[in-house]
């Protein structure tokens, strides 16, 4: 639900949004310019994915990342609602290691790794 809570920050400003391999795909609009540089941490980012939504800045950033993405995908399929706490959790572990909260999130480099990135 979160994720289709997105849908109309891409539609204002002219984003698109299309479902590709079951997934519904969001980006352009007010969307953009929040993943450009409004992001708590990694400060920006290409795309992210919220249960079974991928938002993205453009479309070629959703082509990019969407392996990736999609192993994320499977990790909210895994974890259902645990998914947030649990990686918000495991950033803060990060953090409070004197780690990086994004990079040495076990959530993210398992989709770094399964998706070859």
């Amino acid at each position: 639900m979160l994720g289709l809570l997105c849908v109309p920050l891409a539609l204002v400003g002219g984003g698109r949004t299309a479902v590709f391999d079951g997934v519904l795909e969001v980006h352009g609009g007010l969307l953009a310019r929040i993943l450009k540089g409004r992001i708590p941490v990694i400060r920006s980012c290409a795309a992210m994915t919220l249960g079974h939504v991928v938002i993205g800045q453009d479309r070629r950033s959703l082509e990019f990342t969407r392996e990736h993405e999609r192993v994320h995908v499977r990790q909210y399929e895994l974890w259902g609602p645990f998914f947030i706490p649990a990686y918000l959790m495991a950033s803060l572990i990060a953090w409070l290691r004197g780690r990086h909260p994004y990079l040495e999130n076990p959530f993210e480099r398992a989709a770094y790794r399964e998706s070859g990135l």
